[in-house]
């Protein structure tokens, strides 16, 4: 019985924690970069987008496919580095617990 109540005080401990990060991220900004930086990003972990910034030589429209593709490169960028923040803070919160390997908590 002692780990039951073990198992449901790490767990209630997990989700205050799990919470508190899920708060942080919000907060947490990642940067994406295309083009050699020509075409810049910024987004929180969360994957709000906040800024984009666009080198003004790509402001043409001969270019226009180019310029849209540099945007994907950028926000997919963004994207890797916002999941990766996530996952490096998910496992900080769940260290030293024992879940099965390939568990998605969010």
């Amino acid at each position: 019985m002692k780990d039951i109540m073990g198992i449901m005080k790490q767990a209630q401990a997990m989700q205050a924690k799990m919470a508190e990060m899920q708060a942080e991220l919000d907060n947490v900004e990642v940067q994406g970069t295309a083009g050699g930086g020509a075409v810049t990003l910024v987004m929180t972990a969360k994957g709000q987008m906040k800024s984009v910034s666009i080198d003004a030589s790509l402001m043409n429209a001969d270019e226009k496919e180019i310029l849209e593709d540099l945007v994907v490169a950028a926000v997919n960028d963004a994207r890797q580095k916002a999941e990766r923040t996530m996952q490096e803070r998910m496992a900080e919160v769940t260290k030293g617990l024992p879940l099965p390997p390939g568990l998605k908590l969010f």
